[in-house]
């Protein structure tokens, strides 16, 4: 559990497009087995620790005569940005992967903001 110690608690989110391989026949639409897409996320501003990331599919377009296999996460979360991970294997094809995310967490006094 994440316990807010302070009175300023920041919300940050956000929306990217992860994967757009129809459009360009990429390696998530094209190839089979183990495949993976990461993309750096940074917040407008920093929090004081890492902050608690959810990520959800927001839109996603995928081959329907295929198995539907994925993995959606956050990692390497900062107190300044996280990366957004998606990963598939076997035939699952990819065309269009949108991603929707929010980070929750502390916001640093005036006195401990430093650059």
């Amino acid at each position: 559990m994440l316990r807010f110690t302070r009175n300023e608690i920041g919300v940050c989110q956000g929306e990217l497009g992860l994967v757009a391989d129809f459009d360009t026949q990429g390696p998530m639409w094209t190839d089979e087995g183990e495949r993976e897409i990461r993309s750096p996320v940074r917040y407008s501003e920093r929090f004081l620790m890492p902050p608690a990331v959810q990520l959800s599919a927001s839109m996603w377009d995928l081959d329907s005569s295929r198995n539907l296999r994925g993995n959606l996460r956050a990692e390497n979360v900062t107190a300044s940005g996280f990366d957004a991970v998606f990963q598939t294997w076997g035939d699952t094809r990819v065309g269009r992967l949108r991603v929707t995310w929010m980070a929750i967490g502390v916001l640093p006094d005036e006195q401990d903001f430093t650059l």
